[in-house]
């Protein structure tokens, strides 16, 4: 099991990535527009680290991880099995891959198929 993305939606990405790029060394690209307008970094894994924005007013800040998966509907058919709310269903990002992301309780968390 990977985490493929690590996302940190903050009202303060400068401030975030300024932090992360002082205290990790890491380099954060310009904003993407498919993932929200996010910068990203790699982390030394491979995995990447996006920092976006809220979308909009009712988006909390939030850090979710999105684990790789081979097979996003069976991913998401467990999750619903195990008592999780699918906040998005599997949705395309062009040129990204799949995601998709559900909810346990309190926590957020996302699913990534390439």
């Amino acid at each position: 099991m990977k985490i493929y993305y690590l996302e940190v939606v903050t009202p303060d990405v400068a401030g975030v990535c300024n932090s992360y790029q002082s205290t990790l060394n890491l380099e954060f690209s310009e904003p993407d527009a498919v993932l929200g307008n996010a910068r990203v970094a790699m982390l030394q894994d491979g995995c990447l680290l996006g920092v976006r924005a809220p979308m909009n007013d009712a988006e909390p800040p939030v850090t979710r991880p999105y684990w790789l998966v081979e097979n996003i509907s069976e991913a998401v058919r467990a999750a619903e099995k195990a008592g999780c709310h699918i906040a998005l269903p599997p949705m395309e990002l062009p040129g990204k891959g799949v995601i998709a992301i559900y909810l346990q309780g309190d926590t957020q968390h996302g699913f990534w198929q390439l």
